[in-house]
């Protein structure tokens, strides 16, 4: 049983506290690693947001998000009571001057308490928010900020809002977080490569033929329609998401686990990306939209329905890419990505394909010769699956067929492994960087995507159309077979 230790006692501000972030994620959260004796119980967690409400009765709304959002076997009785005492209510305007004085008078109570900021709120009110908490005296040696995504829709964007943080805040206590970086698997892809050289000795061109990331959603746009339109997955889970799974993959072993040494890396990385110029669009990528069909077998509509029947939109909800990165490592290796929503199931996960013997001492019938796989699953279920060839049991031959080294963390472990924004909320108190994103990466990362969206518009084409409930367009599979390989979708 993994030891827990508890972080320095705290005031956590949530920004945007009667949000859907704060509801479905971040109480959940906190609750969690209060219940399990984290979280000291001198710390308070203070909502604000303009809505004018007393603090009781914010407690009675954090009491409805944990009995929905976390297991009922989770909860008992004595630790919802026990954490919803350390909870507190301000209304405050971000984007104004009306409540930051209560909010001061709040915090001057424990003025050497850690201040964790989170911003769960438009990303417009960053800049204000933070203006207002140094107008008023509200940041100290202790204080961090939390930045959630989108930081941005495009380079210049993003520019603005780390110009606008970054004038009130030094970036060490900016957490721009990402809460892919806080799943279990994505912080065993450390330890996979750099504590076991059996990895690290093959993480090479010469043995690996190419790398998957797949990133399934089946839901829609649900209630993010408004904000979905304007971005579109590249924006949404590609730009951010899956370029961070794809540095970790690719990156050079660190130093140490110093929050820059392994930020540095990362950019290395971002700095290697080809860019995609509009001669190549047409051959290394793949935009689709969804229409009408069925995912888990009920009908679900089309994107342009779920947006009100504008029959104009042009933007993507499933895009594939055939990535280079120009190093030394991986000259030759395509790295080849997908994301779509209303996909066949709700799935990310790593492939690492290893490239096939050159011979085989065992007759063709024996086998069809599968190189081995190592398939590294982020979700539904956390873990590492390594496809190895075996002989199969019994007499009458060498007959040999693929079997899986599975690893289950929570089945291995034999305990509930933490959620991401767990982990993570306790890595702003602790000042640990590690998995957030620096500045210069989330710049990195827009310049690349720019340049893809600039690509794109130069050869415009809408986008291709495919059945909620298929794996998006059928240019996406030409795209990963024309080169010979193909798409892994086997059930995890």
């Amino acid at each position: 049983m993994a030891s827990i230790i508890p972080v320095a006692s705290f005031d956590c501000v949530v920004f945007g506290a009667t949000g859907d972030l704060t509801t479905r994620k971040l109480l959940p959260a906190l609750y969690y690693r209060f219940k399990d004796g984290q979280i000291p119980g001198t710390s308070r967690i203070i909502g604000a947001s303009r809505s004018e409400m007393s603090a009781e009765a914010f407690r009675e709304r954090a009491r409805d998000a944990i009995k929905r959002f976390v297991p009922a076997v989770d909860v008992t009785p004595d630790s919802l009571v026990a954490f919803l005492e350390h909870l507190d209510y301000v209304a405050v305007d971000g984007a104004g001057e009306d409540g930051w004085e209560d909010l001061a008078a709040k915090l001057a109570e424990r003025p050497d308490q850690v201040r964790p900021y989170y911003l769960a709120t438009s990303p417009d009110l960053y800049g204000s928010i933070c203006r207002n908490l140094a107008a008023h005296g509200l940041i100290g040696e202790k204080s961090r900020v939390v930045l959630e995504k989108p930081i941005g829709k495009d380079l210049k964007s993003a520019r603005a809002i780390n110009d606008a943080v970054g004038e009130v805040f030094p970036e060490e206590q900016i957490f721009r977080i990402d809460h892919y970086l806080g799943k279990e698997t994505v912080q065993n892809l450390l330890a996979l490569r750099f504590a076991n050289t059996i990895f690290e000795r093959l993480w090479t061109a010469d043995v690996i033929d190419h790398v998957q990331i797949t990133v399934g959603e089946t839901v829609g746009v649900e209630g993010r329609a408004g904000y979905y339109d304007t971005s579109g997955a590249l924006r949404d889970m590609v730009q951010n998401h899956m370029l961070q799974l794809l540095c970790l993959m690719a990156m050079e072993s660190p130093l140490s686990l110093d929050a820059n040494s392994v930020r540095d890396e990362k950019l290395k990385v971002l700095r290697a990306l080809k860019p995609i110029t509009p001669h190549d669009v047409q051959t290394v990528t793949v935009r689709g939209q969804y229409g009408a069909g069925a995912v888990a077998g009920q009908p679900v509509q089309s994107y342009r329905t779920d947006l009100g029947g504008d029959a104009q939109s042009r933007t993507e909800t499933f895009v594939a890419l055939k990535l280079e990165v120009q190093s030394w490592r991986w000259a030759g290796v395509p790295f080849y990505l997908r994301t779509g929503k209303r996909l066949p199931k709700k799935l990310s996960e790593i492939v690492v394909q290893f490239r096939a013997s050159p011979f085989s001492i065992f007759p063709t019938e024996a086998f069809g010769r599968e190189p081995n796989r190592l398939v590294i699953r982020l979700q539904p279920e956390e873990g590492i699956k390594l496809e190895v060839m075996t002989k199969d049991p019994g007499p009458g031959g060498m007959r040999l067929r693929p079997t899986n080294l599975d690893i289950s963390f929570e089945e291995t472990f034999k305990q509930r492994y933490p959620d991401a924004y767990e982990r993570l909320l306790m890595d702003v108190v602790r000042g640990n960087a590690t998995l957030f994103m620096r500045r210069d990466e989330v710049e990195v990362a827009w310049a690349w995507a720019d340049s893809l969206l600039k690509a794109w518009a130069e050869r415009p084409e809408p986008p291709r159309p495919y059945a909620a409930g298929s794996w998006g367009p059928t240019a996406a599979i030409a795209l990963i077979e024309r080169d010979g390989r193909t798409w892994h979708e086997e059930m995890p």
